[in-house]
């Protein structure tokens, strides 16, 4: 690779030819040289290949990224960091990030966007025993912008819940992709039967689980009325952001009906190895969903 003093050196070449324009050379011979200069440097560095694979910036946890030079409170500042994924200690080079800063926010954003636009795994469904239903949605960009087709079913699909499913159950668990697919495959494997296993603790009969693409929250309130369900769980992806792209949230809600308000739900959210973990999550899910069919009731108008 071409070193920093060859830089600098070419650099210095560059000035001094510049400084030669007015001493009669045409523009034409001037920018010949400096090409010429140019290319005998680079010619001149050997190019070192090889076929290691590249470290993975993303590696490292942005709670120990510290990029401050001298630090005097560097413990304290490790401590507040600690509490916080936020971007914070990552320092610059005049008033731009440096080049490893902004690296790993270039490659943070790429996680977030393929875990919106990436698609749940058939296998793992499969391996999960989850048959599929999708919405009224075609694929990922009507989904983006249709948010109001994520809500709804065609009349296919209704009879297939129907058909597939254990009528009028006290609690309908469902999965969605929502807006990340990773969320969903980093987490159901841990939370789908620990929710389940929760359930059958309390005596509590669940129905049949399954996987609906291109969800939206409401899309609950379809399958609520659907299968007569008296609480209705969906596991669904949330938002990626530049944290991470794996979080999952779960929305509850007692006698769902379509058009209810939102202050109806329930939802624990965070859902992933840096925040609830997957099987903590799924025991509290399951605590929940009992309260709710003792009170008969969700969102504002349960009381915990």
């Amino acid at each position: 690779m071409i070193s920093e003093s060859a830089i600098k050196e070419m650099v210095q070449q560059i000035v001094e030819q510049l400084a030669t324009q007015n001493s009669g050379h045409s523009k034409e011979t001037f920018e010949k040289t400096i090409n010429q200069q140019i290319n005998e440097k680079i010619g001149n560095e050997s190019l070192s290949v090889t076929d290691k694979e590249l470290h993975d910036i993303t590696e490292q946890r942005l709670q120990e990224y510290y990029k401050v030079p001298d630090p005097k409170e560097k413990e304290s500042y490790m401590a507040l960091k600690e509490k916080t994924s936020a971007r914070v200690g990552i320092w610059r080079t005049g008033s731009r990030y440096k080049t490893d800063t902004l690296l790993r926010f270039r490659a943070d954003h790429a996680v977030a966007m393929d875990a919106v636009f990436s698609y749940v795994s058939e296998d793992l469904l499969k391996k999960m025993n989850l048959f599929m239903i999708n919405t009224l949605c075609k694929n990922k960009d009507e989904y983006i912008t249709r948010p109001d087709l994520g809500r709804k079913f065609s009349d296919e699909s209704i009879q297939k819940i129907k058909a597939e499913c254990i009528p009028s159950p006290e609690v309908q668990i469902y999965v969605s992709d929502g807006l990340s697919s990773t969320a969903i495959e980093a987490n159901i494997e841990e939370i789908l039967p620990s929710i389940m296993q929760g359930l059958k603790n309390e005596g509590i009969k669940a129905g049949t689980p399954f996987f609906v693409k291109h969800g939206r929250v409401p899309a609950m309130d379809v399958i609520s009325e659907t299968l007569d369900a008296k609480v209705t769980v969906v596991l669904i992806g949330e938002r990626p952001g530049l944290a991470t792209g794996e979080s999952m949230s779960c929305y509850m809600a007692y006698g769902a009906k379509v058009g209810m308000p939102e202050s109806r739900r329930t939802v624990i959210s965070n859902i992933h190895n840096g925040g609830t973990p997957a099987t903590e999550a799924g025991a509290h899910i399951a605590g929940l969903v009992k309260e709710m069919l003792r009170q008969k009731a969700s969102g504002l108008d349960l009381k915990v």
